[in-house]
């Protein structure tokens, strides 16, 4: 994912509401949300390219989601991939699945924000590797440095934050947000700092690009009773709905 809002026990009505938008080079290779059939407790979609996840759930209570981190070095194809440390998360199996125990070193630069046992962690390994609580609240990330949101994420944790004010009942409908195409220039100096990437800081929330773009777009909604669902929206490359799957899934309450 390259952009990600999360409401984590900010609800009375839910335990955690999910938002994102996974953006990537149109032509690397996917299957479509599903449970795994090697791990049928974890719903996500797969990477074939190196068989991790950008975002998922398992039923036996984990969660987690990755962006990377932009930067003017290209990254560097010997490292292991990001989607490893989602896959191994969520299976709990693998040597990534105690996070604690992995070297974020071995890794290109990325946010990940973990779920389990009801504890919320987000981390990170640029410019150093952090592991650090998230309070109840809504947070947002794209593909800035923790300490510095970019813009877009602002506006989509604000979207996020008027849909729970509005206590509407079905979360799909925030689909709409994950589509605005509204750019958010810099002002003064910011524009000169701009590193060498496919999501500039400027990019809006849904890039339409026929190379590198939004690819889908995903809402995961729990509520307190455990009752879960994972919508997964797809496109192509230009920007036109091409799939959208939805499954329902138990969370321990």
């Amino acid at each position: 994912m390259c952009i990600i809002s999360l409401a984590w026990q900010a609800h009375p009505n839910w335990k955690l509401i999910a938002i994102g938008n996974r953006d990537e080079m149109h032509g690397r290779p996917a299957q479509p949300l599903d449970r795994w059939t090697d791990h049928d407790h974890m719903l996500a979609g797969r990477d074939v390219q190196a068989g991790g996840t950008w975002l998922g759930v398992s039923e036996q209570g984990r969660f987690a989601v990755v962006t990377n981190v932009s930067s003017q070095d290209s990254p560097d194809r010997n490292r292991a991939s990001r989607g490893d440390l989602l896959r191994d998360f969520l299976s709990g199996d693998g040597r990534c699945s105690k996070l604690d125990a992995v070297s974020f070193s071995d890794f290109n630069p990325f946010n990940l924000i973990t779920i389990e046992n009801d504890v919320a962690i987000v981390h990170s390994n640029r410019p150093d590797s952090i592991s650090r609580s998230l309070a109840p609240g809504i947070h947002g990330l794209s593909n800035g440095p923790l300490e510095k949101p970019w813009e877009k994420a602002k506006h989509l944790d604000a979207a996020l934050e008027r849909w729970l004010e509005s206590h509407e009942a079905d979360p799909t409908s925030l689909l709409d947000v994950l589509t605005n195409q509204s750019p958010y220039p810099l002002k003064g100096e910011a524009q000169t700092d701009l590193p060498t990437q496919f999501e500039p800081q400027s990019s809006g929330i849904f890039i339409k690009n026929p190379v590198y773009g939004t690819r889908c777009s995903t809402i995961v909604a729990i509520d307190h009773q455990g009752r879960g669902s994972i919508t997964e929206r797809r496109y192509a490359a230009s920007a036109e709905v091409n799939g959208e799957s939805r499954l329902s899934f138990s969370w321990p309450a």
